[in-house]
């Protein structure tokens, strides 16, 4: 069973119907009990740091995360704003504190005349090294991409995958059992279902 874990941000239904497709039993929840019995777990969001670290808080889902993620190395995939939330500090709408599942920090993409914000649609992403999650996926590929901020890892070792807008980012992680991706895969066609299937064999 794959938990997809609402903590009010972000596209869940859409999210849900990938995973279903690539073949998993999905629950949408924010209930600990649920998370803990999880074989997967799965922070998508869209929306802002600080809204999304906000609710995570409120919620008090960091603490069952830490149990399931740092204690129990659940596997968990974090997506676009689950991914920036990952970091140990963000800084839209001033800074804030991250969940520190990842090193690092989030910070905006630098626009420019040519560089509008958000960055939205189709991009290539460059496989840096090798990784579960894009077993069988060809170096290239173009994934679904709507963003404005991107993390910046710390240890230069996690990161797997980057794309170039105006400047080179990290668009995939991964530290053990934490995995991550910039770019949508439940919007990403054939290859965004690869990679939740490859994440679901983890």
């Amino acid at each position: 069973m794959t938990v997809i874990i609402d903590y009010g941000l972000g596209n869940l239904a859409s999210v849900a119907k990938a995973f279903k497709k690539a073949g998993s039993e999905i629950v949408i929840s924010s209930d600990s009990n649920l998370i803990s019995k999880a074989d997967h777990l799965v922070l998508p969001g869209q929306g802002a740091f600080s809204d999304g670290i906000n609710n995570i808080r409120k919620l008090k889902l960091d603490k069952i995360l830490y149990q399931q993620v740092l204690k129990e190395k659940k596997p968990i995939l974090g997506i676009c704003l689950g991914m920036q939330l990952m970091a140990n500090i963000g800084y839209e709408n001033g800074e804030c504190q991250g969940l520190g599942l990842i090193e690092g920090k989030t910070i905006k993409i630098k626009a420019s005349a040519k560089i509008r914000l958000p960055h939205i649609g189709w991009d290539n992403v460059e496989i840096e090294k090798k990784s579960t999650i894009f077993s069988e996926i060809p170096n290239n590929s173009d994934f679904y991409f709507l963003h404005s901020y991107h993390l910046v890892p710390s240890d230069k070792s996690l990161i797997v995958a980057t794309c170039d807008y105006g400047q080179k980012f990290v668009v995939s992680a991964q530290k053990g059992n934490i995995f991550a991706t910039l770019f949508h895969p439940e919007k990403s066609h054939d290859f965004g279902i690869k990679l939740i299937k490859n994440f679901l064999e983890c």
